[in-house]
């Protein structure tokens, strides 16, 4: 009988492989559809979006409002997805009511949606890396953060860009500058509008807008939820694996050489 890390673990390689998979004809064809969504959009709603990404990329970065969580030590994987599991279900049912709350005001409260949205987002992610225990106090826990943002809520294309990064995290974190400015934040904002702009379109729309936003709001927050917990699992599962590779393949080098000088 399989142990509960064994089979995470493979749950893990499964969606690995998903992640890695090569933009698709529809993908392309979907970001060129959402460039043209761009350009007919009220310039206010496009400074407001802006703006509210900035600042809570700042606050992710360098703000103590999400740092109140210490991280768990000492129980086992199974406990932790328990605890993250209920975690996005408290999150989910917060994301629906304040997205039909927003919605079913019209479309000027409705543009209130995407700040309170990405601010309960982006809590329920700290909540996970405690979960987990990472230590979100430490900058470079932030930029992962980030990076699980970005790998929920961004193209198929940007998605194989970040994940390569984070596959080897805790190899080269130690490498990641301090400086905020180097942090490629518009890119990050695009990416994210152009995923969730369509949804969010409709729940600007009186009569529906409450409906959608309460059921894109707990789609999105159950998918941030996911991809959270799997990610945080390719740190942990990962580590044993991740060690045998690299010392493989150092082994394998060296003997390389050595039949080369003989």
């Amino acid at each position: 009988m399989q142990n509960y890390n064994d089979i995470k673990l493979k749950e893990l390689k499964k969606w690995k492989k998903k992640i890695r998979k090569k933009p698709s004809i529809i993908d392309k064809a979907s970001k060129e559809t959402q460039n043209k969504i761009n350009s007919v959009l009220p310039q206010k709603y496009h400074e407001i979006l802006t703006v509210a990404i900035k600042n809570m990329t700042k606050m992710v970065l360098f703000g103590s409002n999400y740092t109140t969580k210490k991280p768990i030590l000492d129980i086992s994987l199974e406990e932790r997805d328990n605890l993250a599991l209920e975690k996005i279900k408290i999150y989910k049912r917060t994301a629906m009511i304040e997205g039909a709350g927003t919605g079913a005001g019209g479309i000027f409260i409705g543009l209130c949606d995407f700040p309170l949205l990405l601010s309960i987002k982006i809590k329920l992610i700290y909540e996970i890396a405690s979960i987990y225990g990472f230590d979100t106090n430490d900058y470079k826990e932030r930029l992962y953060i980030l990076n699980i943002f970005q790998l929920a809520f961004s193209s198929k294309e940007h998605v194989n860009y970040v994940f390569e990064n984070m596959e080897c995290f805790d190899d080269f974190k130690h490498k990641l500058s301090d400086n905020i400015n180097e942090f490629d934040w518009r890119s990050f904002q695009q990416e994210y509008r152009d995923y969730i702009d369509l949804a969010k379109l409709f729940q600007l729309v009186p009569g529906i807008g409450a409906f959608v936003g309460a059921y894109v709001n707990n789609k999105l927050v159950d998918k941030l939820g996911e991809y959270a917990i799997y990610a945080y699992h390719m740190r942990i599962l990962d580590d044993k694996d991740y060690a045998v590779k690299k010392e493989n393949f150092i082994y394998t080098k060296y003997k390389n050489f050595i039949n080369k000088i003989k």
